[in-house]
């Protein structure tokens, strides 16, 4: 009975070690228009093995790496990917810069 509670357990834990990455949409209008950071209406966010976070153009499938992490695979070739300056739009509030990703990298970390 032991071995195979055991060997249960060890299968789960195994299986979901090997679990696709989740994917999630979001939209403008779910984030707000003043925190949209895309020149996408929509756009889909995911964790790959790594806590490697990349958004990705739903319509064309790009993905776009949102932290070091992802930015080094896609460096290193473990990965592909786009600069995300391609799709993030500039802070009518700041000059200069770029819109905050913060809204974005937090609702992805949930997924990893």
């Amino acid at each position: 009975m032991k071995k195979t509670l055991l060997s249960l357990v060890l299968l789960a834990t195994a299986s979901s070690a090997f679990a696709a990455p989740q994917v999630i949409t979001v939209s403008r209008f779910e984030v707000g228009k003043d925190k949209w950071a895309f020149n996408r209406e929509e756009v889909m966010l995911t964790c790959r093995p790594g806590q490697a976070l990349y958004v990705i153009n739903p319509s064309t499938l790009v993905q776009y790496p949102l932290n070091d992490i992802a930015e080094q695979q896609v460096a290193s070739g473990k990965s592909t990917g786009q600069p995300l300056s391609v799709i993030q739009v500039d802070d009518p509030q700041n000059p200069g810069q770029k819109m905050s990703l913060a809204p974005f990298i937090e609702r992805a970390e949930k997924l990893c």
